[in-house]
């Protein structure tokens, strides 16, 4: 039986993972128009040969331009040696050395090549950043550890494959935003905590409290008169909306859904997976008892996750505060600025979801551990 059970366990696994891989192809298959046209231009990996001419000035950063001879290692006119232009300021442009790895623009002008610097190669540290990380995931946490990043690549396909196409084919950016929690979530705990009734419980929980969260940025936004049209950028995204048909007013409120969505689902399955183990070391504890340590473990996390989205998006704003602080903004100039709205909404709306799902975890999870003797088959 047990067999029967393993077996037809690994069989849903692979029709629900083929489903999921043949509607993300088929959502991911979009023309993307190009809003800026590149007239001939290509990116390509170059490597600095030789410091023609230096006209930078030093200081805190390199201002200033060089003349430097490359080395272009890809694209069409891989192994020829061109002399380039490469400036540097403050947002852009390289200060060049002598067997530095670049990226440059190439064109092609009247038979001629034209070539610049655009920036520092950065493609290779951030691959061994982005694989000292997953590394330490697979030697720290060993099988879990495995599952932990099989179910971090399939968030970043569902953004890339599902998220992003969906927005450009017409989608509500909610919508798109909710599909991508559900399925990352189901995907995420199961495979953390294994077919268990546990993981259920994570799963109902996790999307209730970012669900919760999404519909308190939706009512802060309304009461505060703050919408999605209202963020720094808007000029930009409203041309990116008239060519494409994106629903750019949206993305504010599908940002909060995805940004809520690691603090609740740690919240989620640390409750459930607690009251589990309570429960198995207990099994006389009721369901009223389990919602109390439920409660008892969410208390203590709510200070510290509320403190964890807080501190992110503060974090990711802390350019704009010190720019606020810097100019001395008068009280009521500054506490009505939409960009300060939106950042007490994003990061309030997240931590009230993480907040209620205490007691929805609690309570789903006392009820259906106390009243299930065994995982789900």
């Amino acid at each position: 039986m047990n067999i029967q059970s393993g077996f037809r366990k690994r069989l849903l696994l692979v029709l629900f993972a083929g489903v999921i891989a043949v509607c993300f192809y088929t959502i991911s298959q979009v023309h993307r128009v190009p809003l800026m046209e590149n007239g001939g231009r290509s990116f390509v990996k170059a490597q600095v040969v030789s410091i023609v001419q230096d006209h930078e000035q030093a200081g805190d950063i390199y201002i200033g331009d060089q003349t430097v001879q490359l080395k272009l290692l890809t694209g069409d006119h891989a192994g020829e040696t061109v002399q380039a232009t490469s400036s540097s300021a403050y947002l852009y442009g390289v200060h060049c050395t002598v067997g530095m790895k670049v990226i440059a623009i190439v064109s092609e002008s009247g038979g001629e090549l034209v070539t610049s610097v655009y920036g520092y190669n950065r493609a290779p540290a951030l691959y061994a950043i982005v694989g000292l990380f997953l590394l330490s995931i697979l030697i720290i946490g060993g099988k879990r550890g495995l599952y932990a990043v099989i179910g971090l690549l399939f968030t970043f396909v569902s953004i890339i494959w599902f998220f992003l196409p969906a927005l450009y084919r017409g989608w509500s950016p909610i919508l798109a935003a909710i599909v991508v929690v559900i399925l990352t979530t189901l995907v995420t705990m199961y495979l953390v905590g294994g077919f268990t009734a546990k993981a259920t419980v994570a799963v109902i929980g996790t999307v209730l409290g970012v669900l919760a969260a999404g519909v308190l940025a939706w009512i802060f936004g309304k009461v505060t008169h703050v919408t999605g049209y209202n963020v720094s950028d808007i000029e930009n995204l409203i041309y990116v909306q008239e060519e494409t048909g994106i629903q750019v007013g949206e993305l504010l409120f599908a940002g909060i859904l995805i940004a809520a969505l690691g603090a609740v689902m740690d919240v989620s399955m640390s409750i459930s997976s607690t009251l589990q183990e309570l429960y198995d070391q207990n099994p006389t504890m009721t369901a009223r008892q389990l919602f109390r340590s439920g409660m008892t473990v969410g208390r203590d996390m709510m200070g510290t996750m509320s403190n964890t989205l807080i501190l992110a998006f503060v974090g990711g704003s802390i350019n704009t505060i010190v720019m606020f602080y810097a100019y001395d903004y008068e009280y009521l100039q500054l506490i009505n600025l939409f960009d300060m709205a939106i950042e007490i909404m994003q990061g309030i709306s997240a931590s009230m979801g993480v907040i209620l799902t205490v007691p929805l975890v609690s309570f789903i999870g006392a009820w259906m551990i106390a009243n299930r003797r065994r995982d789900i088959s």
